[in-house]
């Protein structure tokens, strides 16, 4: 009997839902698209898309911009990140996140990781006092104990931003992603848990700290026209000393996500649908190592992850290589060379070398695969039948 092939691609999104299509529709019929271009009375999509998703995650302030990279610079300058200081973050995250960091003219120090995925919070306290801000990266969807982390951010005086790209709609003991830190900060790129090509968005209560950011992306004097803003006196204080480094949300990607937003929490049920079916299959499967999710984590499975511990790095090859001509794309984070959105910090020069033996041995056997909205249960259970099978072929070399 031929082995079993999986035929449907892991880049595809579902399309964008009906009521996103009328209303981009709409803006591009009226032609409006510049945040700032509206009518007398009129706010526009992303002023109405800010309200919004801060009453999702029960923030006080939101601001949409272009990237969710946008938004991890953004933040890093809105609380004042100078040149040359240091800034603690995950030693594994996607090159995003240390590159905003460089790209300020900070210098990454690099925190260990578990082997959950999360920030190992004992890496964490060694190195607290090396710096004063922390840009935490809940990592392909994974939260650490952050009622630990936030005790620890408050003995060393640590101010935290959150990178919640993988955990839009995910919570800590009923507290959302990206409300512990200062920011939290979110991607809507098209793997994200919204989609509208590429943009962001960043929350805070910190009024201060939401006014320069709205300076920050460029509103021109224009923040009156912001709905989940600061009042103007905080503007006042930092308009003539912040600078404009543009980063815009536009209408028609507002417009595109405002519909998502409402649907996205039936959209977190059908992927943790899919993420519960895809590791019921895989549970106890010979040499192959899962992740534990913590008691108090809310999460969002649109990807999944597994460990191979004791597999050699030709190995892992063979297996990754074997799924891959059976139609299973996975991604490999122990590779020494990066290969699309995958790399280790070695690969980051832009970093000061620095020693993580714990975090390269996870890393290792670490592997990754996408759960699109365009897969069913029955495609994940197929997809676990070619993992076994294949894991087993590899295990016999």
């Amino acid at each position: 009997m031929p082995d079993e092939i999986f035929t449907k691609p892991f880049t595809q999104q579902e399309p964008l839902p009906e009521a996103a299509i009328a209303r981009a529709v709409e803006v591009m019929r009226h032609g409006r698209l510049h945040r700032y271009n509206t009518l007398p009375g009129e706010y526009g999509e992303v002023a109405d898309l800010e309200i919004e998703f801060a009453d999702f995650t029960g923030a006080r302030f939101a601001l949409a911009v272009a990237s969710g990279g946008y938004a991890l610079g953004c933040a890093l300058r809105a609380i004042g990140v100078r040149q040359g200081e240091h800034v603690l973050t995950n030693a594994f995250t996607l090159a995003p996140v240390p590159g905003a960091i460089a790209a300020v003219g900070g210098v990454p120090v690099l925190v260990e990781v578990t082997e959950d995925l999360v920030i190992d919070l004992d890496d964490l306290e060694t190195k607290a006092d090396r710096a004063r801000v922390l840009l935490l990266s809940h990592m392909r969807g994974h939260i650490c104990d952050m009622d630990r982390l936030m005790e620890i951010a408050r003995r060393h005086d640590l101010t935290v931003i959150e990178d919640c790209a993988h955990t839009m709609g995910a919570a800590w003991k009923g507290v959302p992603s990206g409300r512990h830190g200062v920011i939290g900060c979110y991607s809507t790129q098209t793997y994200k848990h919204m989609n509208s090509g590429e943009g962001g968005l960043l929350v805070s209560d910190d009024p201060q700290v939401m006014a320069r950011a709205i300076l920050l992306s460029g509103s021109y004097m224009l923040y009156p026209r912001h709905r989940a803003a600061p009042a103007s006196d905080y503007f006042e204080q930092s308009k003539y000393d912040t600078p404009n480094v543009s980063g815009r949300m536009d209408n028609l990607r507002a417009a595109i996500l405002r519909p998502q937003l409402a649907d996205l929490p039936q959209q977190i049920a059908r992927w943790n649908r899919l993420y519960q079916r895809l590791e019921a299959e895989l549970a106890g499967g010979q040499g192959l190592a899962l992740v534990s999710r913590a008691e108090g984590e809310s999460y969002v499975g649109s990807s999944f992850q597994f460990r191979l511990p004791a597999f050699s790095a030709p190995m892992v090859v063979d297996f990754v290589t074997r799924c891959l001509a059976r139609g299973v794309e996975l991604k490999w984070f122990g590779a020494k060379e990066p290969m699309g959105f995958t790399s280790r910090h070695e690969s980051w020069h832009y970093v000061p070398p620095q020693s993580l033996p714990r975090s390269n041995a996870i890393l290792a056997g670490l592997l990754d695969l996408r759960l699109p909205l365009s897969f069913d249960l029955d495609d994940v259970a197929l997809i676990a039948r070619i993992l076994r099978e294949e894991l087993q072929k590899t295990r016999a070399i």
